[in-house]
Parts: C-alpha cells; structure tokens; sequence
C-alpha cells in the first residue's frame, strides 16, 4: 500500500485541474490499521512523511467537498486548494487513538478553510463577518437555492429553522443579491449616462481647507481654555481638570477626601469653578 501511494504521488500533475482529480482519485485509499499507524508515527515520531501519506490518501474528499461549492462562482483548482489547507491542518491535529476514522475527523476543517475562502472572495466586500453571520449566509443560500424567492411565510419558516430574526434573514437575502459595482465604473459605460459611485460619493476628509480651519480651531480653543483655567485659584484649577480634562477622571468623594471636606463642598467649587470659566471663555 505505501509503495502504491508513493508512485501515485509522483502522477499529479501540476496544469491540468482533470487531471490532478484523475490522480487523487487513483490514489489508494488507506485501511483503518493503516491509518492509525501512519497517524502514531507523526504524532509519537514527528514523521513528515507520515503525514504527507496521510494527506495524499485523502485528497480525494477534498475534490468530494469542493465540488459542492461549485455554484458560487469561485475557480475550483482555488477550492481544492483551500480545502487541501483544511485537510493538512487536521492531519496536524488529528489524534488516533480517540478511535475516529480521519475523514471524519477532517471534515470540519476542509469545509472552515472553504468556507473562509468564498467569504473572503465571493463578493468585493465581505457578506458576512461574524460567526453567526456565516452560518446564516451558508444555510440561506442552501434554502435558496431550493426555494427561490422568498415569501413571508418562507423567510419565518427559515428563521425559525435557523434559530435566528426574521430581519437578519431579510438583511442576509438583501447582502446575497446585491452586485458589486466598480467605483469608477467600467470601459464600455458612456460617460454621460455611466452610474458609477465615483459620480456621487465624496470624500469629505480630502478636504484640505476644511481639515486646516478644524486645526486651527482646535488650537484656538485650547489656547483659551488654557488662559481661562489661568483665572482660576490653583484649588479650583485642580478640580476641573481632574473632574473633567484627565483621562481618568476623579469622583466627588476622591476629591472629598484629598481635601477633607464633604462631597457637597467639592460639587460647590466644582460649580462655582465652571461658571468663572464659562464667563472667561465667553470674554
């Protein structure tokens, strides 16, 4: 068998997508017994080629699972090889003696790297972000794909099915029928009917002048608080600033027991502060 694998090896081709899925497929499958000792030799020996067998065994599932995700769109040499990812991943973590056949076990992570590759590339803008979010657009497209459009009756059925809202099925539907569009629009557009986002997006923050006159006003307004904290008395200085200016500001009763008074003495100077400050900013 491990002289069958190995010539086997040497047949994949690196062009032809046919091809390669003719050699994986004329690769033999191993024997649980086999398995198990290929998979200790790397787990106990940190045998390469151990597990390199082990890969090769079971590239057929890989081209299995990605031809699934064939009707999104995405180059299937690109599944497989993420898919192929997935399955070098598992062979890494996959522990024999818990007693569960490999392909099993393999399963969840050809299918994650799969499923972070079409994310990542079905659409210009990601539609999904979060995990819950995922799942939802994977299982929607699924009940799409057997039901069409959506009635109302049908978007309740899958939300209840997929233990989520009503709405994040709308919101997700909505994501998954949009197109994306080029911010410049394309080649063969005529210019003056053309509806690209270039024509009615504006950057605001490109706006020298602008960004300049919040500059200077932000200048400004520091310099006149620093000059009317200045009127203040250095008590009243201080409770500000640790009131409202620090990063970490100060309670009432910290500032009550630095200066052992009452708390309703420290709001007393804390009010009567901001007022006096409030009249030198206005001067």
């Amino acid at each position: 068998m491990t002289t069958a694998i190995q010539q086997s090896m040497v047949l994949v081709p690196q062009g032809s997508l046919e091809g390669y899925i003719q050699a994986v497929n004329s690769i033999p499958m191993l024997t649980a017994e086999e398995e198990r000792a290929l998979a200790e030799r790397l787990q106990q020996e940190g045998d390469l080629e151990a597990a390199r067998m082990l890969v090769m065994s079971h590239l057929r599932f890989v081209v299995h699972i990605a031809r699934s995700y064939a009707g999104y769109g995405l180059p299937q040499a690109d599944l497989i090889q993420e898919g192929t990812i997935g399955l070098m991943k598992a062979v890494k973590r996959f522990d024999p003696s818990v007693g569960v056949r490999l392909v099993s076990f393999a399963v969840h992570w050809i299918k994650s790297e799969i499923h972070e590759y079409v994310l990542r590339n079905w659409r210009m803008v990601k539609v999904a972000t979060t995990k819950a979010q995922r799942k939802l657009f994977f299982n929607l497209r699924k009940a799409k794909s057997r039901l069409g459009w959506f009635s109302h009756d049908e978007v309740q059925t899958v939300a209840a099915d997929l233990g989520v809202s009503p709405q994040e099925v709308l919101e997700m539907e909505a994501r998954m029928s949009g197109q994306d569009v080029a911010f410049d629009g394309y080649d063969d557009d005529d210019q003056e009917t053309a509806f690209a986002p270039v024509h009615y997006l504006e950057d605001k923050s490109s706006d020298v002048a602008a960004a300049l006159e919040s500059d200077d006003w932000e200048h400004y307004a520091e310099h006149k608080l620093a000059h009317a904290l200045k009127t203040l008395d250095e008590r009243s200085q201080h409770i500000v600033r640790r009131r409202w200016l620090d990063d970490e500001k100060a309670t009432l009763q910290e500032l009550a027991d630095h200066y052992a008074v009452s708390a309703e003495r420290i709001r007393q100077l804390e009010k009567n502060a901001l007022k006096r400050l409030k009249d030198a900013l206005e001067a």
